[in-house]
């Protein structure tokens, strides 16, 4: 074991409220039908296969550019509610075990879907606790693709066998598991019998890590 790697949503930072805010908003406005059941089910997949979902309401057939147009409609309004996120939207919990991993010689790295977690980091102060960060910008598949987390490794230099992916999505352990790599399931996925490791709070990370 030589690397953490990190789901962002729902592990490092929990933006889900924005995410459903900003789809909420694009629905409300096409006069779709959306609620946080469905909103429940966007949860470590793609943009694309986001807006799919949510069109399983809609009655009318959408071209490609409208649906393109869609999604940067919802993104707009997304990063505009990033705006709002400060360094006090991370824990001390969270600060204090990417710390002590760090210092415990661990390389970290974030696997995210997310094409703004960049500037979520950024706009927490995170940006330079991570060795590398693998998102949707660098990547063709989502989860439970496994692309996200290999890249991550590559990005690392450090082999599939010695990275351990920390995630709260099924969705996300499946891709850790498809990309030949440990699990820990923490939130939802603290309660999926595929994680190798299911943790109640970030700081028992360093339990697994023994440090």
């Amino acid at each position: 074991m030589k690397a953490f790697i990190f789901d962002l949503d729902g592990v490092i930072v929990f933006t889900d409220k924005f995410h459903y805010q900003a789809w909420k908003k694009m629905a409300d406005r096409m006069g779709i039908y959306f609620d946080e059941v469905i909103n429940n089910r966007l949860r470590g997949v793609s943009r694309a296969e986001s807006l799919e979902i949510i069109l399983e309401k809609c009655e009318e057939v959408l071209t490609e550019e409208k649906k393109a147009e869609l999604m940067e409609e919802k993104n707009n309004t997304y990063r505009e509610l990033l705006h709002t996120m400060t360094p006090a939207d991370v824990s001390d919990e969270v600060r204090n075990t990417l710390d002590a991993l760090r210092a415990a010689g661990y390389r970290l790295a974030i696997g995210s879907s997310s094409k703004n977690a960049k500037f979520i980091l950024e706009r927490v102060g995170l940006l330079d606790a991570f060795d590398a960060i693998s998102d949707g910008t660098n990547i063709t598949h989502s989860k439970p693709d496994p692309e996200v987390f290999v890249k991550a490794g590559e990005f690392l230099g450090i082999g599939a066998e010695e990275c351990v992916v920390v995630e709260d999505a099924y969705a996300g352990i499946d891709a850790a598991r498809a990309a030949g790599m440990k699990s820990v399931g923490i939130g939802d996925a603290s309660g999926y019998g595929k994680a190798d490791y299911k943790i109640q709070a970030f700081k028992e990370l360093l339990d697994i890590a023994e440090i």
